[in-house]
């Protein structure tokens, strides 16, 4: 061991020695509990910043930490290397995706091994690979085979930089959430994954997830947007076509005064067919579809639509409605129609407002006076007209009027037909028919039962979850293992066939659509049932395909026959730990959890649910913004490697916030943490001769030793418990810190005092190596370590030697400090304050004065108020 401490020398060191003992592998051992800690596997875009850094590092300290603690930990990393952007770097540097991605790999491999990250590399994918893309069309066959594949023409979001299809959750604010274009509308024939058909168990499998934030499994829930309601049928005028509606407002059903359709209703054509109204309506569908669903969709966007000159019944009360065509109105919801109540949805009163529509209140709030009210005259009066309807309507619009005072939302004109804004909540049904007078709740069950009895419709459960559009206009993806036979039709690429190899040689533009189109030996081949003449599908599939059972591909990466091993999953799965942005709580996590449960469903798994645990890093802050190459407040790893040293990057990352909240850079905390390390290697390198000389015994030592002894198992205690729960690595730290110090602090006279410091130091060694993993390592062999610290048990703490024999108590009167006093742990209450009411300096600021009040903080003060 060296003097100073030189961080580079020492890190090289041990990873060269972890690398040839393979230190790190594992495989199944049915003997031992598992552990499987993963963190979300990069895009291989070039480098890596500290922002991505900590979550390795995160995950780095869960998998050292667990192995101490005896579990077979699998720790592995690999590469999501398809995308767009190697394909906009083949475009830009005319640089092949392959081998742009390949570099990227090879450099940031280099950098996440110079942290020092504990994976087993032998277990290492890349997603860019046929051994892997092969097991993406296998699965898309199997799902083709099961109905949960299909094709259909649709609007889709389209990126007209990056010349592709993105799925919903890949616009934000309607643009693209990689290069942040404009998104625009665009018909095109598209592949589907039914992921609806499972909205039900995603939903329901939420609440089996305690290990899941909270805040993960509301984004979860809402994306998927269950709600109960009714199909209703309108019948259109003078023609046998109906439009059928979804409501979960079926109390508001007599409140309807017009209805909305969606821009692409396929009705449309047929209801303005011949009619004068065609040309304006035709005209405003094509605008409303430019538009694009994110942007109509939005709150802001200003409400517009046309009448068509037709018109549909009312089947609750057989009125006639006008039916109008609305840009915010979508198919994707419901039915693409829907009955317009402007005096309970805002949306709907904004275009009536426009559109100069009528308004009705059909629900008005059950009013604070009502519910207190204690007048026995208007109660009586109630009672007496309870049995009439009309009574009751006069009863419950004079309530309507008085509810002004307490309830803004509504004004009403002298007629009761003009809103100030729509009244969306609960209350109480007013002109509904039969069911005037009911609370909404009760009138929701009551009208559902009678429109199914009534056979008006049925009830019904929609989603706002739509299926997942998997086509990619795209060179750099998995190639969708689907032909077109002129005889066949559609036929998917036999299994012994796979894979379909994307072609290498092929010209990248970045114009027209997908480059394989352009591929001749590729689009052109034969079918595979008649041997006739047939065409490759030249679509890719989309990214989030290849991330969606990755976790599954590393229990068994070199599987050849299947795309996993069944038993080595069901070793090591589920994922006890996962770590990643919050970014990620819809997009990826649901399409995880989505095919999890389609595997499962093809008796390849048994499992329900791919992680236990989830845990969401805060972002790294620099300069007051999220550390990000376009802000250019980036730290690269290497320049903190080059000057500190791995252990202290990651020793700062760790100490700076909690791992759920956002950090702060700062380069001072680097420094801080430098000189920590730098006064542990001091420490050791001082005093490593006299403690290795011989381990004496730590059992009878004096208070002084004793002392030390106390404090490390209290260390052991603080950091062991803050470590397993929630991972509060910044407070175990901290503790070590503590520890530090007081060793710092002692000063060894004799063989048992360097008994306790050996202790102490060794401690420490291991209790800082799932966090500063090199330097713990060369403490530990400079202590007379004789094997990795990382193949040592982790520290178990005394509970008998936690327990301090003497504390001392601050004892205050009047919130004053008067005394100091030394009295056994533990000691009794009443024994504890006979010794400070008998301590001469309480007695001589007391004078014999009873005290008013005790207060005491067990183990550390007691305040006296006289």
């Amino acid at each position: 061991m060296e003097e100073r401490y030189n961080p580079q020398k020492t890190e090289e060191k041990w990873q060269k020695y972890w690398a040839e003992k393979g230190l790190f592998e594992v495989k199944e051992d049915p003997s031992r509990p598992k552990y499987y800690c993963l963190e979300m596997f990069p895009y291989p875009s070039g480098d890596i910043h500290m922002g991505h850094a900590r979550v390795y590092v995160i995950g780095d300290v869960i998998a050292r930490f667990k192995r101490m603690r005896g579990y077979n930990v699998l720790h592995p990393m690999g590469w999501d290397a398809f995308g767009l952007p190697a394909e906009n770097a083949a475009i830009k540097h005319r640089i092949h995706p392959a081998r742009w991605t390949e570099e990227n790999i090879n450099y940031m491999k280099g950098q996440l091994k110079m942290l020092g990250l504990s994976y087993n590399w032998k277990r290492e994918i890349n997603t860019s690979e046929p051994d892997y893309y092969r097991w993406n069309q296998w699965l898309f066959i199997k799902m083709f085979e099961r109905g949960l594949v299909y094709k259909k023409k649709s609007s889709v979001n389209w990126c007209p930089s990056c010349e592709t299809v993105l799925a919903n959750e890949q616009v934000v604010d309607g643009r693209c959430w990689r290069c942040e274009s404009e998104v625009i509308p665009k018909e095109l024939e598209q592949w589907f994954f039914k992921i609806t058909d499972y909205a039900e168990e995603l939903l329901m499998c939420c609440d089996q997830l305690p290990g899941w934030p909270e805040r993960v499994l509301t984004m979860q829930r809402n994306w998927i947007g269950r709600s109960e309601g009714v199909e209703v049928d309108f019948p259109i005028k003078g023609s046998e076509k109906i439009l059928r509606i979804y409501t979960t407002r079926q109390d508001t059903l007599y409140g309807v005064t017009f209805m909305s359709l969606a821009p692409e209703h396929p009705i449309i054509p047929e209801l303005v067919k011949g009619t004068p109204c065609e040309r304006d309506v035709m005209n405003f569908v094509e605008k409303a579809k430019r538009q694009g669903h994110i942007l109509r969709a939005s709150a802001e966007v200003e409400k517009e639509g046309v009448f068509t000159g037709a018109y549909a019944i009312n089947p609750m009360n057989g009125n006639e409605v006008p039916i109008w065509i609305a840009n915010f109105v979508l198919m994707e919801y419901g039915t693409g129609a829907i009955m317009a109540v402007p005096g309970h949805d805002q949306r709907d009163f904004e275009f009536a407002k426009k559109y100069g529509l009528p308004i009705k209140v059909v629900i008005v709030p059950e009013t604070r006076d009502e519910r207190q009210e204690t007048n026995s005259e208007t109660r009586d009066k109630r009672q007496e007209t309870s049995n009439n309807k009309n009574s009751s309507l006069v009863t419950r619009h004079s309530s309507l009027e008085k509810s002004l005072v307490t309830e803004p939302a509504l004004s009403l004109s002298k007629g009761h037909s003009s809103l100030k804004c729509a009244y969306e909540g609960e209350g109480v049904m007013v002109d509904s028919g039969p069911f005037t007078g009911l609370p909404t709740v009760e009138g929701k069950e009551k009208i559902a039962f009678y429109i199914e009895e009534k056979g008006l419709g049925k009830k019904a459960v929609n989603y706002k979850l739509r299926d997942w559009g998997i086509s990619r206009q795209r060179y750099w993806g998995t190639p969708i293992p689907v032909l077109y036979c002129d005889n066949c039709g559609v036929v998917t690429v036999p299994e012994e066939k796979l894979p379909v190899v994307l072609p290498m040689d092929v010209e990248i533009t970045g114009k027209g659509g997908s480059p394989l189109v352009g591929v001749e030996d590729f689009v052109k081949t034969k079918c595979p049932r008649c041997g006739g003449p047939a065409r490759r599908e030249t679509d890719t599939m989309d990214t989030f395909v290849d991330s969606s059972w990755y976790f599954l591909r590393y229990c068994s990466p070199r599987a050849d026959k299947c795309p996993i091993n069944g038993e080595a999953v069901s070793y090591w799965m589920p994922v006890d730990q996962y770590i990643g942005g919050i970014e990620h709580a819809v997009l990826h996590l649901l399409y995880a959890r989505f095919f999890t449960k389609v595997m499962r469903d093809l008796a390849l798994i048994n499992l329900n649910e791919p992680f236990s645990n989830l845990l969401t890093q805060g972002m790294v802050v620099k300069d007051g913004a999220k550390m990000s190459k376009s802000k250019g407040n980036v730290v690269p790893p290497n320049y903190l490697v080059d000057k500190y040293g791995a252990d202290t990057a990651r020793l700062f990352c760790l100490f700076a916030a909690p791992p759920e909240k956002d950090l702060d850079w700062s380069d001072q905390g680097v420094e801080g943490a430098y000189r920590f390390l730098g006064r542990v290697w001091s420490l050791v390198y001082k005093y490593k001769d006299k403690v290795n000389s011989g381990i004496g015994d730590i059992k009878d030592l004096d208070e002084h030793s004793k002392a030390l002894v106390r404090k490390t198992h209290q260390t052991i205690k603080k950091v062991t418990t803050n470590i397993e729960r929630d991972f509060h690595f910044n407070t175990a730290i901290a503790a070590l810190m503590e520890l530090i110090n007081e060793i710092m602090a002692f000063k060894p006279e004799n063989s048992e005092d360097f008994a306790a410091l050996g202790f102490a130091l060794r401690q420490t060694a291991l209790l800082l190596s799932p966090f500063a993993p090199h330097i713990a390592e060369e403490l530990w062999e400079a202590l007379g370590g004789k094997q990795s610290v990382f193949n040592e048990a982790w520290p178990r703490w005394d509970e008998e030697a936690i327990k301090e024999e003497e504390i001392e108590l601050v004892v205050q009167i009047n919130g004053k400090l008067r005394s100091r006093l030394m009295i056994p742990a533990g000691l009794a209450y009443e024994a504890m304050k006979e010794r400070v009411f008998n301590d001469p300096k309480v007695l001589e600021h007391t004078k014999g004065r009873s005290p008013k009040k005790v207060i005491i903080v067990k183990g550390k003060l007691v305040n006296i108020v006289i």
